[in-house]
């Protein structure tokens, strides 16, 4: 039966929650899954992006004109971050009347993770900019500026405010024509099945961007009830256990077990309301991929107006859209040529270690920008002319990268081409510290808890960052950000790479707790059970290399984070001493703190390290 799409109603009931549909969407507490109602189908309606790709696509963007106003298009501000619900409008990049080019650093908002660049979405002119520089918690739609296509239509909205825009149209958002053509195959793939629920691949953290389905924990026909853990995901951080969005019955499962690089967004399975609906998804299969390729730009709210032929539209959107080509790699790299590209595609292409030399530019005269440098896919190994193929009899293998190692190296090549590090050393004597452990083990001997020497190296860390908060800081390109509270990361070795779980507040922790905190977090880091909470964010970070014999070793910052502490392994030393043989035999370790140069100088670092080192010296300072 085909209901009305302009009112708001359940979709479906939940005993959980609940999630309502505005002309078509459905909006849930958990926002992984999305999902649309037409004509009583359950459909597929926007695939998940990745998280960089959420910078550029999601932003709210719409074509408007009536009898007062020139075509023009809104910018909303998006959720740049999983949990972003609201922004600080940080600076502009551009004033009004200026000319702007698709890929053009436009603003600067600080999220609840860091500070991002937003771009350009559509080439034109900055003709009214509503949210000045500095405002703060900015909800997370709200009317961030207009851009218009021709630079006679700017005097139009020199008096206008965002009220003022609020309903000066009755257009449909960019995405009507691409939705309708979606439908239209969605529809036709699903017209003889019953209601059903299409489940997706989410982003599990935020720099997913593919998982492997390690494996199902329900099988075709189960009854689902909401919050039962319905798959095991890798991601590229840990293992982590993927719950039923719904209740219903699990119907069909379209990626199988063991399948690795899934895309966020493909279709895992179908769940139903009714049992007796299975039967009918025994053949389905998922429509096909070409024919659903996302549209750049599109929104994700949605107008309550009443909407107009999609064809007047359709002449509308073509005129001033933006070139939907795909990027593409060269044949081989260009040589010798100015390479013109946008700051942040540069810093992305840097991230990435893209050679931007092999990406072709779809922006205005083949300037190359950020949705380049997401899209771009090396077409094959002739990419790389450098590319070395081993040689005849040479006994190798292959191993094939997990999702985690794709991230480390990532993270990793971030560090070391973007952060100025510099390295302080220091030796410390250990006999005092390592008396006051083996009298805090004796007291805990009967509750067979104990504790390490990097539970209290930890706890060193936490001091010296009260003692020198300015080491307790990150960078985030138009600021530093001190933090009051110190969140201890600490480098974990697992067979897959390393992990770094934290000791949140370690400042206000007793070294009986967090050992227990330490034990407990690298026991579910081993066996990749950790969740994004307990490994995102940190102040500072320790890698201890002592247990493998290491003396000394210089460690890669963590970003943003600013500082980070190599522990080497603790050796006995012939130190002077005033007694009657004029030497004495002590445990010593070297420790190496690696500073970001941006946000540390070198007199600050050497304070922290002092600070710490007098902690380790004087453990008694730990009970400040």
């Amino acid at each position: 039966m085909h209901r009305s799409n302009n009112i708001i109603r359940p979709l479906i009931n939940s005993t959980r929650k609940s999630r309502y549909l505005i002309r078509g969407r459905s909006h849930f507490a958990r926002s992984s899954i999305v999902v649309a109602a037409v004509d009583s189908k359950i459909i597929n309606l926007a695939p998940k992006k990745t998280y960089e790709q959420t910078c550029f696509e999601r932003i709210q963007k719409r074509l408007y004109s009536n009898d007062t106003l020139p075509p023009h298009f809104k910018v909303n501000l998006p959720a740049l971050s999983p949990t972003m619900e609201m922004g600080s409008i940080v600076s502009w990049s551009k004033k009004e009347g200026d000319s702007i080019s698709e890929g053009d650093l436009l603003t600067e908002i600080e999220t609840d993770k860091a500070t991002m660049g937003l771009e350009t979405p559509e080439e034109g002119y900055l003709a009214k900019i509503f949210i000045p520089s500095g405002v703060r918690d900015v909800p997370v739609g709200k009317l961030l500026c207009i851009i218009v296509p021709d630079e006679s239509s700017l005097e139009a909205f020199k008096n206008y405010t965002a009220e003022d825009l609020e309903g000066d149209s009755q257009a449909p958002d960019a995405t009507t024509a691409d939705t309708s053509a979606e439908n239209s195959e969605t529809s036709a793939t699903s017209a003889n099945y019953p209601n059903h629920m299409k489940v997706e691949l989410p982003a599990l953290s935020p720099t997913m961007e593919t998982g492997t389905l390690t494996s199902w924990s329900k099988e075709v026909g189960d009854e689902l009830s909401e919050g039962d853990v319905l798959a095991q995901i890798e991601t590229d951080k840990a293992t982590m256990e993927f719950e039923t969005p719904h209740e219903g019955y699990l119907a069909k499962i379209l990626i199988e077990s063991g399948t690795k690089d899934v895309k966020l967004g493909e279709i895992l399975c179908i769940i139903v309301e009714n049992k007796d609906d299975i039967d009918a998804f025994k053949d389905y299969t998922t429509p096909s991929k070409s024919k659903k390729q996302p549209q750049s730009s599109k929104p994700f709210t949605v107008s309550q107006t009443s909407s107009p032929p999609v064809s007047s539209f359709q002449e509308q959107a073509q005129k001033y859209a933006p070139p939907k080509t795909q990027a593409s790699i060269s044949p081989t790299p260009r040589t010798g040529e100015r390479i013109f590209v946008s700051p942040y595609a540069k810093k992305l292409a840097a991230e990435k270690s893209i050679d931007l030399r092999t990406v072709q530019g779809t922006g205005p005269a083949g300037r190359i920008i950020a949705q380049d440098i997401i899209n771009y896919q090396p077409s094959s190994p002739s990419a790389y002319p450098h590319t070395i193929s081993a040689a005849p009899g040479v006994d190798s293998i292959d191993i094939p990268l997990s999702n985690m190692r794709k991230t480390i190296a990532k993270r990793l090549i971030q560090s070391k081409t973007t952060i100025p590090h510099y390295y302080l050393s220091r030796t410390i004597t250990l006999d005092a510290i390592m008396q006051a452990r083996k009298d805090i083990n004796s007291h805990l001997e009967s509750s067979g808890n104990k504790v390490s020497l990097n539970d209290m190296i930890i706890k060193a860390v936490a001091f010296a960052c009260k003692q020198v908060p300015e080491a307790n800081s990150a960078w985030h390109d138009t600021f530093i950000r001190r933090h009051n509270r110190v969140d201890v990361s600490v480098a974990v070795a697992t067979p897959e790479g390393l992990i770094t779980p934290i000791v949140f507040a370690a400042c206000t922790k007793s070294v009986a707790d967090i050992a227990n905190n330490v034990r407990e977090l690298a026991n579910k880091a081993k066996e990749n059970k950790l969740v994004p909470e307990e490994y995102q964010g940190g102040t500072i970070t320790v890698s201890n290399l002592g247990m493998f014999g290491i003396t000394n070793f210089s460690a890669i910052i963590n970003p943003p984070q600013s500082c980070i502490l190599a522990v080497g392994s603790g050796v006995k030393a012939v130190v002077p001493a005033d007694n009657d043989k004029g030497y004495k035999t002590v445990q010593q370790m070297q420790v190496t703190l690696s500073c970001d140069h941006r946000v540390v100088d070198g007199a600050i670092g050497a304070q922290w390290l002092d600070a710490f080192s007098k902690a380790i010296e004087k453990p008694s300072l730990l009970l400040i």
